[in-house]
Parts: C-alpha cells; structure tokens; sequence
C-alpha cells in the first residue's frame, strides 16, 4: 500500500470485568470388577481359567461451585494509519488501514503528507 502520511490513530485496548461459572473437581471413591484368565496346557487339553476381582478407583468430574470474576476483552488494540492519494488515486483520499505497532511507528514518526509504503494488517479503524 503506497500513499501519502496523513494521520495516525491508536485505540486502546478496553476491558471489562465479567463472571463466569467456577468449576472444581470433586472425586469420590468407587469400584468395578475385573474379570482376570488364566490358561495352562494346549490343544484339547486346554483349559482356562476364569475370576473376578474387585478394584477399588477414583471416580472425578467437575462441578458448579459459584462463580469467578474475570477481565474481558471488549475491544483489542488498534493502530491505524490514514493515507491520502493512495497508489496515486486522490479519490481514495482519507482511507483508513489497521496496522502492526511496528509500521503505526515509522509512519507516526513520518512528516506529514511523506511518501509512505506499508502492508496493511486490515481495513477500517
């Protein structure tokens, strides 16, 4: 993007303060019976063996267990860049372009209506 420096905007990131559910884990003892084989001799004579156990396990999941405040994002911050005469076109005069901090410097520091080339990270501001 090529145009001429015509002035620079920075929006500040805006927060606010919101509340979600609050989730614990919570575990409470358990049991489930396995089945174990076992097997000795081959062919005909095969035999297998069969039993069970009971193992004892923890069983957890999550619960509500009220609420917890945090900070959300209600708007990201912004540097935005308006050119004139873009790629040589006075009838995109005053067009607004969303970009990165690095390029919103160089062109901040830039003299006004100075020959400026970036890549844009979006439009509109």
């Amino acid at each position: 993007m090529t145009g001429l420096r015509d002035s620079v905007r920075h929006l500040a990131k805006q927060t606010t303060r919101a509340t979600r559910p609050h989730t614990v884990t919570k575990c409470t003892p358990a049991t489930k019976r396995v089945q174990h084989k076992s097997s000795s001799g081959s062919g005909s004579k095969k035999k297998t063996r069969t039993w069970y156990t009971t193992e004892q396990y923890r069983k957890c999941s999550k619960v509500r267990s009220g609420t917890e405040t945090y900070t959300r994002t209600v708007r990201a911050e912004r540097w935005c860049v308006s050119l004139d005469d873009v790629g040589g076109n006075t009838a995109k005069d005053d067009v607004w372009y969303q970009v990165t901090r690095a390029v919103y410097d160089t062109v901040r520091t830039a003299d006004d209506h100075a020959r400026v080339e970036f890549a844009p990270a979006g439009t509109g501001c």
